[in-house]
């Protein structure tokens, strides 16, 4: 990792391993320890926030260039040494350690969540760059589960044949469709790969055929992706998968440099797109969450296998 993207991320509270993984505390972190406020990954498939870890095993490389990313640019290189899983995991974890310090001493973050915030039983493996870029996943993930650690794995799916070899699945995988077409795929993703769009839709063929709880993520961002209901559900007729999440854009990181606070819809917007797209497959809205502008779609009967979307 060069000098200058390691200062980077660390004043942006990162921090690095090996030159290729990264932690950082989410916020949702940070206010279900200081205000009791939780994520919505915890509110929709109970796992809990303040002992999620945060990670990425490959911080800055990616096969897209996504216009709404928050990822630093200009600083693309290959990496030369990939740490081995057990290392990554470790370091990371004593990293997260490190960071949430602070909030022993802080009287609103009682000391058993501090203890357990110390102690991580979620894996985030997300944050930034393209995790299946990293050659060591399928172990990472093995290596999680076998510490009881319960794993969320989001790709922008352009690496098929990695999650077709995988032996072992996370707990949820997560692909990005950001678009419903390859002509605004390759203007909002910006992929740095020729057939970008052809490997995305060779892992929406392959989705039905994995055995873990998979989701189909729309991040929609107003003014350049939002609408194409009908061809969003096409694709996601393809996915099959067992949860749908249509999440708005967020203003932050890099992004600001190419996007404006318009470009963030509204709660509204992202459930009526939610509950249009469901309207096409026979799904519904689940939950949601105004404060992340996401929501959730499944079928009838689908909640009761997840704790968190139990009524």
């Amino acid at each position: 990792m060069k000098d200058d993207l390691k200062g980077i991320l660390e004043k942006q509270q990162y921090k690095t391993v090996g030159g290729h993984a990264a932690v950082k505390l989410c916020h949702w972190m940070k206010e279900s320890m200081l205000r009791g406020r939780t994520c919505y990954k915890q509110d929709f498939y109970g796992i809990k926030s303040h002992r999620c870890l945060q990670m990425t095993p490959a911080v800055n490389d990616c096969t897209h260039n996504c216009l709404f990313c928050w990822r630093v640019r200009g600083f693309e290189s290959s990496v030369s040494q990939w740490l081995e899983p057990e290392a990554v995991l470790d370091s990371l974890i004593e990293s997260q350690r490190k960071l949430v310090t602070g909030f022993k001493g802080d009287p609103r973050c009682s000391k058993q969540m501090w203890d357990e915030a110390r102690e991580p039983k979620q894996v985030a493996i997300s944050l930034a760059g393209e995790p299946t870029m990293y050659p060591y996943l399928s172990d990472l993930i093995e290596l999680c589960h076998r510490r009881g650690m319960t794993t969320f794995l989001v790709t922008n799916g352009t690496f098929p044949e990695v999650l077709e070899a995988m032996d072992d699945l996370p707990t949820q995988l997560y692909v990005t469709v950001a678009a419903p077409n390859e002509e605004i795929y390759k203007h909002i993703c910006v992929p740095r790969i020729p057939d970008g769009w052809q490997r995305l839709m060779r892992t929406l063929e392959l989705f039905p055929s994995l055995s873990t709880r998979t989701v189909i993520r729309h991040t929609l961002v107003k003014g350049f992706n939002m609408g194409w209901k009908k061809e969003y559900s096409k694709l996601d007729e393809i996915a099959r998968p067992m949860f749908i999440e249509p999440k708005g854009y967020v203003f932050v990181g890099d992004s600001r440099t190419r996007m404006s606070m318009d470009n963030m819809p509204s709660h509204l917007d992202v459930v009526e797109f939610g509950r249009r797209v469901g309207e096409e497959l026979g799904m519904e809205v689940l939950r949601d969450k105004k404060e992340s502008r996401v929501c959730v779609l499944g079928t009838t009967g689908t909640e009761t296998r997840i704790p968190g979307l139990r009524s």
